[in-house]
């Protein structure tokens, strides 16, 4: 039976505003697809930032796999949040034991090993699909994009990315919007396998996203008027509700690597896969 450990960065106060939108919290929703994908798990859910739930000299080599949830956090602002969720990622890679990461959990890896992140230069946002995500040569014949088309879209939703990767990196797949939409990273001990966009989220939850979000979406010049962000966040509900539905599919401009749950979660899917031929490393 697999042993799991989510790290989520959300501030408590976070949680709280996510559980009355979503009904879960962002590490709440990674452990409920995990649970899905691999039903025998047992999960362990810990929040680094604020609590000392976890000792990471002596618990972390107790897990086969770590995985990073998505969160509003902001690396490059320093703050006690920060410090300590990038530190901790740091005791991650030491420990030898591999890990994945959606969005900020990405970009906390990123950070943790030694390279940059940053707000979104030439936009506010990637809202709802990241689109033409390509993979590298390198990511053609990685694991973790096993099985994807050359290119793809993916659920996405953040305003910050990936600047440069740290040494010792893949770059495996970027799109127009970001240039880096997957990666590997080692460092230390450690391996990291991760993707800017969601493939742990279902389409009703970016529904919920855009509507939060629409006066910003608003703003950015993606809509005319926050009718049009409902709108769209119904078609992506009807979908949720009815894969096959072929007028929203159409509507929204999507396919199976995003209408398809399966296909959705497929990095996800790859990399509990992997996790067993992961070699530990030792020390360099």
């Amino acid at each position: 039976m697999p042993h799991f450990l989510i790290v989520q960065s959300e501030t408590p106060n976070e949680r709280t505003e996510r559980r009355k939108r979503a009904g879960k919290s962002a590490g709440e929703t990674f452990a409920a697809t995990l649970r899905q994908l691999e039903p025998a798990c047992s999960i362990d859910i810990c929040q680094p930032a604020e609590d000392e739930g976890i000792d990471p000299s002596k618990d972390l080599c107790r897990y086969d796999a770590i995985f990073l949830s998505g969160s509003p956090l902001h690396v490059y602002r320093e703050s006690s949040e920060t410090i300590r969720q990038i530190a901790f990622m740091r005791q991650v890679f030491s420990s030898g034991t591999p890990s994945f990461g959606a969005c900020a959990g990405l970009q906390i890896a990123t950070a943790a090993a030694g390279g940059t992140v940053r707000k979104i230069p030439h936009q506010d946002m990637e809202a709802g699909v990241a689109r033409r995500i390509t993979a590298t040569k390198e990511g053609r014949t990685h694991p973790l994009l096993a099985g994807r088309p050359t290119t793809w879209d993916a659920l996405a939703f953040h305003g910050d990315e990936v600047e440069e990767l740290p040494q010792g990196s893949t770059r495996l797949a970027g799109n127009a919007s970001s240039r880096v939409q997957a990666a590997e990273i080692r460092f230390d001990r450690g391996i990291f396998w991760g993707v800017q966009y969601h493939p742990e989220l279902a389409l009703a939850e970016i529904a919920i996203a855009l509507r939060t979000k629409a006066p910003d979406i608003v703003r950015m010049g993606l809509a005319e008027k926050e009718a049009d962000v409902e709108e769209h966040a119904d078609r992506l509900q009807k979908l949720h509700i009815s894969p096959c539905d072929r007028s929203a599919r159409w509507m929204l401009g999507i396919d199976d690597e995003v209408a398809d749950e399966r296909l959705r979660r497929r990095e996800l899917i790859n990399f509990i896969r992997a996790v067993p031929t992961i070699d530990r490393r030792p020390g360099r």
